[in-house]
């Protein structure tokens, strides 16, 4: 059964005011396509939960979406901090944003133990730590064996996660190759997943190589077919990381004006992945295109 539908669509009906989300990708399929959409609907009083917040959780909160920031480790990669994550935490600007902050294991294992429905997770990971004290959701565990002790998380089940892939058949079956971080313990933990992708494909196509179904149609809620939809991050085999949007963003995020012009012409100013990435242009696509034989040409019949 087909599940297709548009990305406007799918936030429209998954995300809501007051929901926990999480952006599941590490350093590539990060679904920017998703947060701008978010942003565009005015989302409010969210939940952002990821172990790298970097530059969409910025946009995000300089937008105005957010009320909390669970995460492990926040920043531009290569490049320096979050300007408007640190305004938000620091200065309550544009809006106040609680912290909830991990170790990058103890995050992955609390979203672990949502996935698996278990009440904590216990890891030795915060042995030493001042987290603990910050962090309501982290608690020491005495061993039921010996005199040891360990750390444990309570589970983190996100309500809505929006999941990047290179290609899935419509009913949800999506095959996933590079680095996959997070993303499937992310899908499972959620209540509602929306999976976005480069491309649209056979059932066939996924059957062929089942080693690269990382993600099933039975956590699938939404289907996208959004090409482009990680820019500036990359998606292997597709395009490559756009270095220079990461950097440009640590020179806009620095005012608040810059960012609300760069919000006003990136975000608000298109009105969907495809006019942005027509307003991108080909030129700079064609730059990140990488040179591999199975990357695919750019061609905006891919919309249609």
């Amino acid at each position: 059964m087909s599940k297709v539908t548009s990305m406007h669509d799918a936030i429209s009906t998954g995300v809501s005011d007051g929901d926990s989300i999480y952006l599941a990708g590490f350093t590539h399929l990060i679904p920017f396509a998703a947060g701008h959409e978010i942003i565009r609907q005015e989302k409010r009083d969210l939940e952002l939960i990821r172990a790298t917040p970097d530059l969409i959780y910025d946009q995000l909160i300089a937008a105005g979406c957010a009320r909390k920031a669970t995460f492990s480790w926040a920043g531009n990669p290569g490049v320096g901090s979050l300007p408007a994550f640190r305004r938000a935490a620091e200065d309550g600007i544009p809006t106040e944003l609680e912290l909830e902050e991990y170790t990058h294991f103890g995050l992955i294992a609390a979203l672990d133990a949502g996935a698996s429905n278990l009440p904590f997770a216990p890891l030795r990971g915060f042995i030493g730590s001042d987290l603990p004290k910050h962090n309501d959701n982290i608690a020491r565990v005495e061993s039921p064996f010996d005199d040891d002790y360990v750390y444990a998380v309570a589970p983190i089940q996100p309500d809505v996660a929006v999941i990047r892939a290179q290609r899935a058949d419509e009913a949800g079956n999506a095959h996933l190759w590079g680095i996959q971080g997070e993303v499937k313990i992310a899908g499972l933990a959620a209540d509602t997943v929306i999976l976005s992708v480069e491309e649209l494909c056979s059932e066939e196509t996924i059957r062929s190589d089942p080693n690269r179904t990382v993600i099933t149609s039975d956590d699938v809620d939404h289907v996208v077919h959004d090409p482009y939809g990680s820019h500036p991050s990359y998606a292997q085999g597709y395009y490559g990381r756009d270095n220079e949007a990461y950097i440009e963003w640590a020179e806009i995020a620095s005012d608040v004006d810059r960012v609300e012009a760069w919000l006003d012409e990136w975000v608000y100013g298109v009105e969907n992945r495809r006019e942005y990435v027509e307003k991108l242009g080909a030129e700079r696509l064609l730059d990140l295109q990488p040179d591999h034989s199975y990357a695919t040409p750019i061609d905006m019949g891919a919309y249609r």
